[in-house]
């Protein structure tokens, strides 16, 4: 592939990882990390992605900061950027195979319960909420897709459509906003190297998450949470056969 076709390929690929994001909370890095891992080493790719990951987020918390939900951002949302960054730092000691083909089970259970409308029977409160959101965190920091988990997670609390999107964004910027210093400091120069790349995913990103943020406001409320679901379990089989290859 090119180096022109490849640019065009990752505009296209974080427009459609922007919008999905702004509909289920995550996306972008589940699907531009595999794409940029194709020319560079997983670690670099995961570093770089971080960049669009980042901007993409910022912009989609503009878009949402009105409808964020205090109450479950400081309960369960702390705890799972927490967690998320506990399960980053572990995940170089526990890189084992079997922990992906868990945590890709636990979507698929997640997205299935979500789908036949079994996990509204599921409700988080008081110190269940703090668990959750911390356990959640640090099993997507070790398998490295905190925002699918922490996603799945939040089926278990019946959270209006748009408070679902803007908490998880808090929290999804949070975390990014801990990690991202970190890879400039460690791989600055090589991140810098992938500039051409970059620029095309962020402004891919950006531009998709304005149309999402416009789909997300059409999608009827109790369509929204299967919608979510679909997605959750649709990121647990690709982590399931990703893990069997």
């Amino acid at each position: 592939m090119s180096d022109t076709v490849f640019l065009v390929a990752t505009a296209a690929v974080a427009f459609i990882a922007g919008a999905i994001a702004s509909v289920s909370g995550f996306g972008i890095g589940s699907l531009l990390t595999p794409l940029l891992a194709w020319r560079v080493e997983t670690r670099l790719a995961v570093a770089a992605v971080s960049i669009p990951h980042f901007v993409a987020t910022a912009f989609r918390f503009w878009l949402l900061r009105a409808k964020v939900d205090r109450k479950l951002l400081w309960s369960f949302g702390l705890m799972s950027a927490a967690g998320g960054l506990t399960g980053a730092v572990l995940s170089s000691y526990a890189g084992s195979p079997v922990l992906s083909y868990l945590f890709g089970g636990l979507l698929v259970f997640t997205g299935f319960m979500g789908l036949t409308g079994l996990s509204q029977k599921l409700r988080f409160h008081g110190a269940m909420a703090w668990a959750a959101g911390f356990l959640s965190g640090l099993l997507g920091g070790l398998v490295g897709n905190q925002g699918g988990i922490r996603s799945a997670a939040m089926l278990g609390f019946n959270v209006p459509r748009d408070a679902f999107i803007a908490t998880a964004t808090v929290v999804g910027l949070i975390v990014d906003g801990a990690r991202l210093p970190v890879y400039l400091f460690s791989q600055g120069s090589k991140i810098a190297d992938l500039w051409p790349v970059l620029v095309a995913a962020t402004l891919g990103a950006i531009a998709g998450t304005a149309i999402g943020e416009r789909t997300l406001r059409r999608i009827p409320e109790p369509l929204y949470h299967k919608v979510v679901s679909a997605l959750v379990l649709i990121l647990g089989v690709s982590m399931l056969l990703k893990s069997t290859h």
